[in-house]
């Protein structure tokens, strides 16, 4: 009998079966939005059941009933407490600090400023500013804090319903590739580079010299190439999405604001202090409610619930994925990176390539540059892009991101990304 059960070959098996019906869910989340218009008796809970964010957290638990039911209750509370969990953690932390009115408006007055000097009408400057600019700033405050900024910004400017939606899915592509390929001027921004810049000793200055300037060529391209497909249906003037006609808020309590959003960010590893951070943050929001728009805790607490389903149930795919990513040379790791990026997360990815023993440089950066270019593809494929469909699905058509409408929108710029990385 095996010492444990958790990682013997029936659970495997169960977990590699959950997590194809996990995916499969998320790529048929949308069908149960529209069940659940023609079945308005059971309408509440198949509601639920399309919100992609619950699909992996209800799987992940499903995994862990079948584990107590095959190994024991001891072995399902020990395998999930060995899980890591404070990537999700930040991460819904980080979107409803980087959310909040004082923190959005500043960004906007900032980049307002700089679209008023562009040569362009001003919704087409906060469009190409949004989708180019603000993905590259996710190198400086991680590329959840980016996603969230850069998807509020464009809400009222990109995904609006004069823009088609084949265009909308687009920009969502082009939004979503952006962010996974921008955060890639440092070490420490991205998930993916996150998992290995130790084990491999990559530093900033590496990363800006080997990635950085070839992610940020590429999201030039993408946005460039996007605003100029969209822009005869961009509105003449940038609308806000804050609805009110609006305390003006001070300038010392924005500047608290973006401390708070700092210090989250400098915490981003250490769970303890920048929960602590975050409680301190809402006391310190409830006290000037005056300057506040209502706060994304449902939307942040959703991603997080979906990442941590995510950890979960990732967890147990390594016995099929380290043997492939290991078995593969140079350039058939990238393309093989792009396209398992697709139906894992880059981060998992890149961790279980941090595992193997001698893996070459070039493998090494084959490896991270297919999973980076990869992370716009689908939902699952980049920790931020759970907070991007839950702060703009409900500027889609039933109120859901379609999987097949994400991967058409973001062929084109992972090309570009995949080209960049490749051949330069």
């Amino acid at each position: 009998m095996q010492a444990n059960l958790v990682h013997s070959d029936l659970m495997h098996t169960i977990a590699a079966v959950l997590f194809a019906v996990a995916l499969l869910h998320t790529f048929g989340a949308k069908l149960f939005e529209s069940l659940a218009h023609r079945h308005p008796a059971h309408a509440g809970l198949l509601h639920l059941l399309g919100e992609v964010e619950v699909v992996f957290g209800f799987w992940a638990m499903v995994l862990i009933v079948a584990m107590a039911l095959v190994a024991g209750g001891d072995q399902a509370v020990a395998y999930a407490e060995s899980r890591q969990f404070t990537e999700p953690l930040f991460v819904c932390v980080v979107m409803v600090v980087a959310a909040s009115r004082p923190v959005l408006e500043a960004v906007r007055a900032s980049l307002h400023t700089v679209a008023r000097a562009l040569p362009l009408r001003p919704s087409v400057g906060m469009a190409w500013l949004g989708l180019a600019v603000v993905p590259l700033l996710g190198s400086l405050i991680t590329e959840p804090a980016a996603m969230t900024l850069a998807a509020l910004m464009l809400a009222p400017v990109v995904f609006v319903a004069a823009v088609p939606e084949r265009l909308r899915y687009a920009a969502l592509g082009v939004l979503f590739v952006n962010i996974s390929i921008g955060g890639t001027l440092t070490a420490y921004a991205a998930p993916p580079v996150l998992m290995v810049a130790q084990t491999w000793q990559w530093d900033s200055a590496f990363m800006l010299q080997t990635f950085g300037w070839k992610a940020a060529l590429a999201v030039l391209v993408n946005a460039t190439v996007l605003v100029r497909l969209i822009h005869r249906h961009l509105p003449d003037a940038p609308a806000s999405d804050t609805g009110e006609a609006a305390t003006p808020i001070p300038w010392s309590v924005s500047a608290v604001h973006l401390a708070f959003l700092a210090g989250v960010v400098l915490l981003a590893h250490y769970p303890v202090l920048f929960l602590g951070l975050f409680l301190f943050f809402l006391g310190y929001a409830h006290a000037y409610q005056r300057y506040q728009s209502p706060l994304i805790l449902k939307e942040g607490l959703l991603v997080g619930f979906f990442l941590a389903g995510l950890v979960v149930l990732g967890g147990m795919q390594q016995w099929w994925l380290q043997p492939i990513v290991a078995s593969l040379e140079p350039t058939a790791l990238f393309l093989g990176a792009m396209a398992l990026t697709a139906v894992t997360d880059n981060a998992a990815l890149t961790y279980l390539g941090s595992l193997i023993t001698g893996i070459s440089p070039t493998s090494q950066y084959m490896l991270v540059a297919g999973a980076v270019a990869g992370g716009g593809l689908t939902v699952i494929a980049n920790a931020p892009n759970p907070a991007g469909v839950a702060l703009l699905r409900d500027r889609f058509s039933a109120g859901a991101v379609g999987a097949g409408g994400l991967l058409a929108g973001a062929l084109l710029p992972t090309a570009v990304a995949a080209a960049a990385f490749y051949f330069l």
